[in-house]
């Protein structure tokens, strides 16, 4: 029933003085495997926790960048001509670091790949550079705990480590400062240290789905942080094998950019690293996924504190993420 063919290792156990039958079937490399009958678009079916459900077409599409050993942003672009590219952004960030970079380090860490003599930009290039639809980051400050009134909005779509910077700065703008006195020296820390929310976005960042028509969106409510990525997890993870410190790299290339830039450390160490700060600092964090979007919410306790002194009760959200 299934296309291309699946071939299993079919062979008998003795278990306890049971004579059981074993079909072993291994992952295959031939992606996307479908329901013959149904063909390729109607007949993928994809793994999520413990539901099967059907692929779309930007699933099944990231499937065949499987097969072929691609990812999304190392494709190349001829949308864009090089001349119109301001690679400013990328040189300032590397002069951070004491480093200079020229074209060919360019071409070496394959933003731009040499096709006939001529340089054509990657899609990486494009994402970091903002030059590719929906790969911004929209932030919002709504009234309460729903999002019916806005009492702040803004939207960031120039290069990645401007939308990084701009979005930290706006969420200091609507998180409360905190001042402790640790020994004699007066201590002052935003409720949510600006640490875990920059490690929230630079996840969102390198690992969201740049194929889906979506921005990363950063939602700032009385008693959460929330900051939603595009696209669910990749190769089949699980939110357990996130925790788990197990990383399967959506973007190649743009996870090697930060990297250089000593932006992140290890891959896989993330969400652990967040989960370990959050313990710490005594926040509750939550890391939820689905086939359309990641979530990472921050709770803000000592706000629902108050809001349920004076209301009661924190009311429940409902939100379409990924739309």
């Amino acid at each position: 029933m299934c296309y291309p063919n699946i071939l299993p290792e079919i062979y008998v156990q003795n278990v306890d003085g049971k004579l059981l039958l074993v079909v072993e079937i291994y992952k295959g490399s031939l992606l996307p495997y479908y329901l013959k009958n149904k063909g390729k678009l109607n007949g993928t079916y994809i793994r999520i926790g413990t539901t099967n459900r059907l692929a779309d077409e930007n699933i099944i599409q990231e499937l065949e960048r499987q097969r072929m050993g691609k990812t999304f942003d190392e494709e190349e672009n001829y949308s864009v001509t090089p001349e119109k590219i301001d690679l400013t952004p990328i040189y300032k960030e590397f002069e951070k670091i004491d480093k200079s970079v020229s074209i060919s380090q360019l071409r070496n860490l394959k933003l731009f790949k040499n096709i006939y003599g001529k340089d054509i930009p990657t899609n990486a290039l494009l994402i970091i550079t903002g030059n590719l639809e929906n790969t911004g980051i929209k932030c919002a400050r709504f009234k309460g705990t729903t999002s019916d009134i806005f009492l702040d909005k803004k939207e960031f779509s120039a290069d990645a480590f401007s939308n990084l910077n701009n979005a930290i700065l706006f969420l200091k703008n609507h998180l409360n400062l905190e001042a402790n006195i640790e020994g004699l020296k007066r201590v002052e820390q935003y409720e949510i240290p600006l640490v875990v929310l920059r490690e929230a976005l630079l996840n969102a960042i390198i690992h969201r789905d740049y194929t889906r028509n979506s921005d990363i969106k950063v939602a700032v409510y009385d008693d959460m942080v929330e900051i939603v990525s595009p696209g669910g997890l990749p190769n089949g993870l699980t939110v357990t094998d996130v925790f788990e410190g197990r990383s399967e790299l959506r973007n190649k290339i743009i996870a090697k950019v930060f990297k250089e830039l000593g932006y992140v450390e290890t891959w896989g160490t993330g969400i652990k690293r967040i989960e370990k700060m959050c313990k710490n600092n005594n926040i509750k964090f939550e890391f939820k996924e689905n086939s359309n979007f990641v979530s990472v919410i921050f709770y803000r306790d000592k706000i629902v504190n108050k809001v349920q002194e004076s209301s009661g009760k924190v009311s429940e959200k409902w939100r379409k993420s990924g739309e």
